[in-house]
């Protein structure tokens, strides 16, 4: 009796231990993250200087196209286009001088996804922006886009796009076309879905010897494990059953490849870095851009991963000294990737980064 006492008290002790741990642990979490800006979700185009202003004359129209797809086939889970791909590049290339028509495959209002810890100011920009609503509310039928009014075309991602992307007789015959007219063609995260199923005049897939970039199999199936079975294929599998080299980046940070007129993207993080390699393609050097928090985070994130923390840290330092914003959010992001992962010392770095951060950040506010 006195010994079933003793494994009692002693596993509710353990159990008390560990609960006040995660408890110390999320307190400490919280207090490394930065207040909300309460002022965020009210940005407005019109008050983004690069945006507004020195913007070049007229240089063409570029097609964005995003999914028509609001489920992701029989889950019942709801999808659509991702907010964020579209909205950064719609205002890289409006600021640098060309007008953006959006159309899916069905056309009328596009079915949208929000992801409430990546919105930025140029998102919450596109939400209050009436001509962009208008346009994914009213987006152009594929059937009726007129492929010789642009001189490049855009895949956002989503995973909608998994669905109706690859079997799309408009999207094959566009890409077909631009790659004959020597156009740029851009896709981002799942919109290389769009490039799968292309073929060339001589029988050849579009994407074969190319060098490509798209969501990953580690980051699809990290949030969604059973995404093979959820989607048609995955879509790193399906890209390189094509016969394209598939240029893979770090879990969830910037990768993007250039192979000639083609440019994709890894990931939402490569969306800023793709959109501007694009006005490069299209022969135009980008307008100067004040690089976001995430953006500087992303750069810390990969010297990290490369060169280690100490050099990590100096990136910090010098970010914050230049007086350039870092994302504390990410690390913690990060932090959270690296349990699911079973990386307990990078989620202990990530902390260690974090804490750095907000360290730095005070000592060059006071």
């Amino acid at each position: 009796m006195f010994k079933k006492y003793k494994i009692l008290k002693w596993l509710l002790t353990s159990l008390g231990i560990i609960i006040l741990f995660i408890v110390a642990l999320g307190l400490y979490i919280a207090s490394l993250l930065p207040e909300e800006n309460p002022n965020i979700k009210n940005s407005q185009a019109s008050d983004i200087t690069y945006i507004n202003e020195a913007i070049p004359s007229y240089r063409g129209k570029i097609l964005a196209v995003v999914t028509s797809t609001d489920t992701m086939g029989l889950s019942g889970k709801a999808t659509g286009f991702e907010l964020t791909e579209l909205a950064r590049a719609y205002y890289v290339f409006k600021a640098n001088g060309f007008d953006v028509d959006v159309a899916s495959p069905l056309g009328g209002e596009a079915p949208v996804v929000l992801d409430d810890d990546d919105m930025g100011r140029f998102d919450y920009a596109f939400l209050n922006d009436s001509i962009t609503q208008q346009k994914i509310k009213q987006t152009i039928a594929l059937e009726d886009v007129e492929p010789n009014a642009y001189k490049a075309i855009y895949f956002v991602g989503g995973k909608g796009a998994m669905f109706d992307f690859p079997d799309n007789k408009h999207i094959q015959r566009m890409v077909q076309d631009f790659q004959k007219a020597n156009k740029i063609i851009g896709a981002v995260c799942h919109g290389p879905a769009a490039l799968t199923k292309v073929t060339l005049d001589n029988g050849d897939p579009f994407i074969k010897h190319r060098a490509v970039s798209g969501f990953t199999n580690a980051e699809e199936l990290l949030l969604i494990p059973d995404a093979d079975s959820i989607f048609p294929f995955l879509l790193q599998d399906k890209l390189i059953a094509q016969g394209a080299v598939f240029n893979e980046g770090n879990m969830y940070l910037e990768k993007i490849s250039v192979d000639k007129n083609l440019v994709t993207g890894q990931n939402p993080w490569s969306v800023w870095a793709l959109a501007e390699n694009m006005i490069q393609q299209l022969g135009y050097t980008p307008k100067e851009r004040a690089i976001t928090a995430d953006e500087n985070t992303v750069k810390i994130l990969y010297t990290y991963e490369t060169q280690g923390i100490d050099k990590a840290k100096d990136l910090i330092k010098e970010c914050i000294q230049k007086k350039q914003n870092v994302s504390r959010s990410l690390f913690i992001d990060h932090g959270a990737i690296a349990v699911l992962t079973g990386k307990l010392s990078k989620f202990y770095d990530m902390l260690r980064l974090a804490a750095y951060t907000k360290e730095t950040q005070e000592h060059h506010t006071t």
